[in-house]
């Protein structure tokens, strides 16, 4: 894989954590390599995004070092990079507001035409909430949209086997760099989703580890990917609803399982539906929402057409 000195430089920035997203994106379109950003000071960095930054450690060694081993992790498990000017990035993630600079990506990414769905919950689910995640996974699979989780322990991991059961395609967000799949207990699902088509993404270079503070960070990405968002089941403190919150801010509808109301490790998710949130039974009444066609639409359209032409 050939890299080029703009992309040296946006790999750079990407291991700049104390940089948004605009931030760098303004500096990647002021210089063009990334011994020109290695030549600023803290100071310049400052005055150029017109915000005051400091880094624990303006250790410019280490960017061009972590810069080097991204690119050798890139060509080692065929990783991909979509900058955020690419016509080819995901428009659905820039449109929202903490957009990623650059996206990292493993396997097939899916159309950009084609509407996903996320399904989160908690590492801990209950017997039904395995079903539901699996059954959910596999509708969504039936109807041609891809499933969006984060590849955790749970609900996650279910949503994803579901998918690939029901022989669809599935993406998973980590909060690290493509390559490293955390948990490591779900490597082998990995590469079955890489082998079924699917993507492995983050926003997070090669070579980045999976940090607790990332986590929260990943979840905008999953929601952001998608057009709207499952909350298969889900307590009062789970990670999942931190994704339930992004979804809202960034326009997504939120959904929840009506099977699961009642489900003592699914009070954040009957919270959601107090608060406003849809009750599903099936992937079709989401897509109902969405006005996708689905099976049942399609008869029905036949048979009024059928009627019609007597």
């Amino acid at each position: 894989m050939n890299i080029s000195e703009k992309e040296r430089l946006y790999i750079g920035l990407s291991h700049c954590y104390f940089l948004k997203g605009k931030e760098k994106l303004i500096l990647s379109e002021k210089l063009d390599s990334l011994s020109s950003f290695l030549s600023l000071s803290i100071k310049d960095i400052s005055e150029i995004i017109e915000r005051p930054v400091r880094p624990k450690k303006w250790d410019k060694d280490l960017l061009k070092s972590l810069t080097d081993s991204s690119i050798k992790l890139m060509n080692l498990y065929d990783i991909r990079m979509l900058y955020f000017y690419d016509s080819v990035f995901p428009p659905q993630l820039r449109e929202i507001p903490d957009h990623p600079f650059t996206v990292f990506y493993r396997g097939d990414f899916p159309s950009l035409e084609q509407p996903m769905l996320a399904m989160v919950g908690t590492r801990r689910p209950t017997g039904d909430g395995i079903e539901q995640a699996l059954n959910l996974g596999k509708e969504c699979a039936e109807k041609n949209i891809p499933v969006v989780s984060g590849l955790a322990f749970g609900i996650d991991a279910f949503s994803h086997r579901g998918c690939l059961e029901g022989k669809g395609k599935t993406l998973a967000v980590l909060a690290c760099g493509p390559e490293m799949i955390y948990p490591r207990s779900n490597k082998k699902l990995a590469v079955n989703i890489l082998e079924s088509g699917g993507c492995i993404l983050s926003e997070y270079a090669s070579g980045t580890e999976p940090l607790s503070y990332r986590f929260p960070e990943r979840n905008r990405i999953i929601s952001g990917l998608s057009r709207s968002v499952i909350i298969v089941e889900a307590p009062k403190k789970s990670g999942a609803l931190i994704t339930a919150d992004f979804a809202l801010e960034q326009g997504r509808d939120v959904y929840v399982c009506n099977l699961l109301l009642n489900s003592l490790q699914n009070e954040g998710g009957k919270a959601l539906y107090e608060q406003g949130a849809f009750a599903i039974k099936s992937i079709d009444d989401i897509l109902h929402d969405w006005k996708y066609p689905t099976e049942n639409h399609l008869k029905n359209n036949q048979q009024n057409m059928l009627f019609t032409n007597l």
